[in-house]
């Protein structure tokens, strides 16, 4: 069983693995790379800030820096050591296979991926704090807050595909990684909510449980233009792409 599972990851990411186009191997360069998505972030962060109390601004600085660390530390520390699976660039029986991107390999061991866990923890953690003051995790798409919670997620899932074309991660390692980083970014947020409801009520940060503004008061403008942010983040890509290859 797990033979077989080992041997589909392998043929899905020779089917989704680079490509002979010099302009995606900028694109995908570019997008892998975590200071592409500084401004974005920047941004993002600055907007929460504009249009939340600092108790707010504070309880999401700290629980994301938490999602990253514990994310990071569980996949770089405790899974590769661990499992010891070969990154596709550095397995034998893949060697003249794999298309590399100026011959950048990684490190030896690739599950899980640090990359997806790190992305899909900051975009679950940010999705919860920006949902409706309700007690179920949903979201509606006329929910002004849907499309930044959207955008955190397609950021996420197009960073995480670029360590697949790079050639660095099988699908698997992505998946696994992805599942940790959110599964991370629940159990972060519930104990943080716990914690400010419990530990000292008149420090309650998500009173009510949530950054999502009230219906009197709208988002800020640098929050509310997140998509538009990572579009034109994806826009300097194309165009950096275009001139270099």
């Amino acid at each position: 069983m797990l033979v077989n599972i080992v041997s589909i990851d392998q043929q899905l990411f020779l089917l989704l693995n680079g490509s002979e186009s010099t302009f995606l191997d900028v694109v995908f360069t570019d997008i892998t790379r975590t200071i592409t998505w500084v401004p974005m972030l920047v941004l993002l962060l600055l907007g929460i800030a504009r249009g939340r109390s600092w108790r707010q601004t504070l309880f999401f600085v700290v629980g994301a820096a938490l999602v990253v660390l514990i994310a990071d530390r569980f996949s770089s520390g405790l899974c590769k050591p661990f499992f010891h699976r070969l990154r596709p660039s550095h397995e034998p029986s893949l060697q003249g296979v794999v298309d590399l991107v100026d011959g950048y390999s990684g490190g030896m061991y690739g599950f899980i991926s640090s990359h997806a866990a790190n992305t899909f923890g900051i975009a679950t953690f940010t999705a919860l704090c920006l949902r409706h003051n309700s007690p179920n995790f949903h979201f509606s798409i006329l929910n002004s807050q849907f499309p930044i919670a959207l955008t955190m997620f397609a950021w996420a899932l197009l960073s995480s595909y670029s360590r697949i074309y790079l050639g660095v991660h099988y699908p698997g390692d992505i998946l696994a990684g992805a599942l940790a980083g959110c599964l991370i970014a629940f159990i972060v947020y519930a104990i943080m909510r716990w914690l400010t409801a419990h530990l000292n009520s008149q420090f309650s940060i998500l009173n009510p449980p949530s950054l999502c503004p009230s219906s009197e008061r709208a988002l800020s403008i640098l929050e509310r233009h997140t998509p538009t942010l990572f579009l034109l983040t994806l826009a300097v890509i194309l165009v950096h792409a275009l001139v270099v290859s």
